[in-house]
């Protein structure tokens, strides 16, 4: 492969290990789920995760609902 043919884009859910501030990619995929509402969350678009739980979350929200259940949000 030469630089100038493109690397196929890994498709399906991947798989993370995450880290403070980063995530290490395990095995290669388009998205991950979000524990809390299963929606899958594109790699580029993960900004929220747990280390110790070692969970994705798709928004802010999510990790209230994860870490307060019964917090009556809106």
């Amino acid at each position: 492969m030469n630089r100038f043919e493109r690397i196929p884009l890994a498709v399906g859910e991947a798989e993370l290990r995450y880290l403070d501030g980063d995530y290490r990619i395990v095995r290669p995929g388009s998205y991950v789920r979000c524990a809390v509402t299963g929606t899958p969350i594109p790699l580029d678009e993960l900004k929220y995760w747990n280390v110790e739980l070692q969970e994705a979350y798709a928004s802010s929200e999510a990790v209230l609902r994860r870490f307060y259940p019964d917090l009556k949000i809106g």
